[in-house]
């Protein structure tokens, strides 16, 4: 007999009989190296009590075939409907026999399907260092796996997104009437591996089987020096390493590409309005980073500033503080939301005035170091920027908008350099960002952008003089060439129009 899963997702999962015993390992445990594991349970009243009593022996079952332990999986339960409860933390059992205890003797809440607020449940509470889990320093996996048989209650995609962002990987079981929709939202991406859907309870089973392999596949990075700089991935007995979004990897196999073959002096200006809310604060933080990330940051190549605005204006740290890129994200993290007001006029004028001051950390002009301004704005500003935004492109500044939800389009083009397709970006949805950073990494990166073969030298050498000569030459025999092309192009038209008098 076969169970099938819905046309949208592309896993088939099987009747696999007698499947409790399947779960349970009849070797030696599956060694992930350590994983802080937490699974949210569905138990509204729509999951009736057979259904609730088949989920708890797959939990029972996939269980026992994890390797658990102080410095191997730890392994918190939690189940939620209309309310949220610990069924046992983190760091409450090292032994299975004590978590099988803690499970048979669950009742279910029987309520409704709070489902977004057991996410924030898992991501403020079951996977904090009170509760049992790892320090973030200590770079150990988190995973929640949440099983569900109905639609949420209430919302989900936001508190997932800020969830993600965390570090927290998701997969999203939906059982029965669980909605797709809901579960795609939840889920960390490639989406097909994190997101199960199945016609009952008594096939849920499969899903834990593949969970299972997944996180044995963890074995060989677990297992081997792998040298990888960002993520290492098993394969089987091997292994491949994998770069953030924006960067590349290298001929090694195990670096990933930065921007080293220039200088920059970036200052990044981020909208801390009360309308850019909390978890959205955090992804525009996540997404700083990851434009850090692809930087070559030092005293000498990048040095990067970060600016918050809303009512008033803060600088978070100046261009000359931090000297390396750790500093900088670790800087970022720590910046604390604003809300208030959006006075973007205000944050261009501290830019112009302020920001790219030598005294703020910015190099002399005389080096010919590019100066870039990036803002990120989620709606209309409440003061004019007219006057600001053209006196920072009028100081040198190239200028790059990226605008989120409700961004103002004609703002976002006033407040950029020319031309707008090179240096306006938008995004409908603060988690959907990450698609952004391809364009603003062949802008801003030094060996793909503006400034690319940038060398601090004096503009007045013999060879900047050669080098601008022959740049400025180019450019005007292209010019000419493009008038002579229009100018044959009306002579055209106008030999057309006579010939139809």
């Amino acid at each position: 007999m076969r169970g099938l899963l819905c046309s949208p997702l592309p896993v088939l999962l099987l009747l696999l009989p007698p499947w409790e015993a399947q779960l349970q390992s009849t070797g030696p445990k599956c060694r992930t190296g350590p994983l802080d594991l937490v699974f949210v349970i569905d138990s509204s009243r729509s999951v009736r009590p057979f259904e609730f009593e088949t989920m708890r022996q797959f939990l029972v079952g996939l269980l026992r075939g994890l390797d658990v332990g102080p410095n191997a999986t730890r392994v918190g339960v939690i189940q939620y409907s209309s309310q949220v409860q610990s069924v046992f933390p983190l760091g409450a059992f090292s032994r299975h026999e004590d978590m099988e205890r803690a499970i048979r003797a669950l009742v279910p809440l029987a309520q409704g399907t709070m489902t977004g607020l057991a996410i924030q449940y898992a991501m403020n509470v079951a996977f904090s260092v009170a509760e049992g889990a790892r320090p973030p320093e200590a770079r150990v996996p988190r995973v929640a796996v949440i099983v569900t048989d109905g639609r949420p209650q209430d919302r989900v995609a936001e508190v997932a997104a800020q969830a993600r962002a965390r570090g927290i990987e998701i997969y999203a079981v939906g059982v029965q009437r669980a909605d797709v929709g809901s579960l795609r939202a939840m889920a960390s991406p490639p989406l097909d591996e994190h997101v199960f859907l199945v016609e009952s309870f008594d096939l849920i089973q499969e899903f834990g089987l593949q969970f299972q392999g997944r996180l044995c596949a963890r074995d060989f990075c677990n297992g081997v020096d792998h040298g990888c700089e960002f993520q290492c991935v098993s394969e089987g007995r091997s292994y491949r390493c994998l770069c953030p979004d924006g960067r590349q990897l290298q001929a090694d196999g195990k670096s990933c590409n930065r921007c080293r073959e220039g200088h920059v002096d970036l200052v990044i200006l981020i909208d801390g309005s009360k309308s850019v809310r909390p978890q959205n604060f955090e992804l525009v933080k996540r997404f700083v980073n990851q434009i850090v990330d692809f930087l070559d940051v030092s005293p000498e190549g990048t040095r990067v500033g970060l600016v918050q605005f809303s009512s008033r204006v803060r600088t978070e740290f100046p261009l000359g503080r931090y000297g390396t890129a750790a500093e900088v994200k670790h800087a970022v993290l720590a910046v604390e939301y604003m809300e208030r007001g959006t006075m973007t006029g205000a944050a261009l004028r501290h830019l112009a005035e302020h920001s790219f001051s030598e005294a703020q950390g910015a190099r002399p002009r005389a080096l010919n170091v590019p100066r870039v301004g990036l803002v990120f704005t989620d709606g209309r500003s409440q003061d004019d920027i007219s006057e600001w935004a053209a006196r920072v492109k009028e100081e040198g500044i190239v200028m790059y908008a990226v605008g989120v939800g409700k961004a103002v389009e004609e703002e976002l083009r006033e407040i950029a350099s020319e031309p707008p397709e090179l240096h306006v970006s938008y995004s409908p949805d603060f988690s959907t960002m990450t698609h952004l950073l391809d364009n603003l990494k062949g802008s801003i990166c030094p060996e793909e952008g503006i400034s690319a073969g940038t060398e601090l030298r004096s503009p007045c050498e013999c060879e900047s003089l050669v080098e601008f000569q022959g740049r400025t030459l180019g450019a005007l025999d292209s010019l000419t060439q493009n008038l002579a092309r229009l100018s044959a192009r009306l002579e055209d038209l106008e030999n057309q129009l006579a010939r139809r008098k």
